[in-house]
């Protein structure tokens, strides 16, 4: 009677886990090759959003360290060297992106949705209005966020610079006197 369940739940597993068949892979391949520039935007906005914070801090440091005469100079070298990074790192993403999105993204398509669904999911995806959005998506976000900036401006900029204020005070009160600088201050 062991044997006999063993042998069932193995086959069960072996079912759940079946290959799916050669015409929903095709489906599935073509979602995935649909979604793939959605995909690559996103993988590459993740990849920018890291470049920018780097540039932010080094731009802090350059304001702060970096005499006036060589700031501009090393700011361009750095932007240069974090656009460099962008463009290598998304080469890196996308090759990892194709491994990838058969065995996780493909796999859940296969397991969430029928070969009837996926052809609809095709059609939806192909559907000329819906290229046409996918298209303007980067000017229609433009376009708001170029009306919304105005609108919250007033609102968000006291409070963006009470947050640098504090922020700022507390880096200083947990700052470390740079060396030279006790034995420079004046004495009382």
């Amino acid at each position: 009677m062991k044997k006999v369940i063993a042998i069932v739940l193995l086959a069960a597993c072996t079912l759940a886990h079946a290959e799916p068949t050669p015409a929903k892979k095709k489906l599935i391949d073509k979602v995935l090759e649909l979604q793939r520039p959605a995909i690559d935007l996103s993988s590459r906005g993740m990849i920018e959003q890291n470049a920018m914070m780097m540039l932010q801090r080094a731009g802090q440091f350059i304001q702060a360290r970096v005499a006036p005469d060589k700031r501009e100079a090393l700011a361009k070298d750095i932007q240069g060297e974090l656009r460099k990074f962008v463009d290598d790192s998304t080469v890196v993403v996308r090759d990892k992106t194709t491994k990838l999105l058969p065995t996780t993204m493909g796999a859940s398509l296969d397991e969430k949705f029928s070969e009837a669904e996926l052809k609809q999911l095709i059609a939806a995806l192909e559907s000329p209005a819906y290229r046409k959005f996918q298209s303007s998506g980067l000017e229609l976000m433009k376009t708001f966020s170029e009306k919304l900036l105005p609108e919250v401006k007033s609102e968000l900029d006291p409070k963006v610079k009470a947050l640098e204020q504090s922020i700022s005070k507390r880096l200083e009160a947990a700052a470390s006197p740079l060396p030279g600088a006790a034995a420079s201050s004046p004495k009382q």
